[in-house]
């Protein structure tokens, strides 16, 4: 599967510079976020990508219908992608916010709040990422799944940290990185 990391949002511009949460919940992606998008999906095409599954994020569910549009594949709005509760930016949109922003994606799945509280632990983090992993690896269309995501459950997957807009191949049945250094 292929793991991209969102594109780039004012709460990343700002952190970035001062490493001082600007208190921005789930914020939408920048001009470049946007860019960034759309280099994804240029990068994306001709990989026989089929499937995205997205976080249920303004910034993930912005870049995936770039990479969706780009592509013309659907879009699997999918809560054990989201972001660790660490910041503002983490904290999310309602459900039915969501589903009338992006009409044409299921939100049925999802608790009308569905993010969890700021302060969210390492474990958990990881249980979530291991369980998509877990998930992804069951189905026999893996190898043509992107999962448009976030830095900690990159990290969690990888181990690496990534840049906003980050492409990454990851074997569901690979090695997974010692669980210090995942998040």
């Amino acid at each position: 599967m292929i793991l991209l990391r969102h594109g780039q949002t004012l709460w990343n511009l700002h952190f970035g510079q001062t490493r001082i949460d600007p208190g921005l919940p789930d914020p939408g992606l920048t001009e470049e976020g946007r860019r960034q998008a759309k280099s994804a999906a240029e990068a994306l095409a001709g990989r026989g990508i089929s499937l995205l599954f997205a976080s249920p994020y303004r910034r993930t569910l912005e870049t995936a219908a770039t990479v969706a549009e780009r592509l013309d594949v659907p879009v699997v709005v999918e809560p054990l992608l989201r972001e660790r509760a660490g910041f503002s930016c983490d904290i999310g949109t309602r459900a039915g916010m969501l589903a009338a922003a992006w009409p044409a994606l299921d939100f049925s799945a999802l608790d009308e709040r569905w993010w969890c509280d700021l302060g969210e632990t390492d474990e958990r983090v990881l249980a979530r990422a291991r369980a998509f992993r877990t998930a992804v690896a069951e189905r026999p269309d893996r190898d043509n799944i992107c999962a448009v995501t976030h830095w900690g459950v990159i990290r969690a997957l990888t181990g690496e940290t990534v840049e906003n807009g980050a492409i990454r191949e990851h074997d569901p049945f690979g090695p997974l990185p010692p669980v210090a250094a995942a998040c």
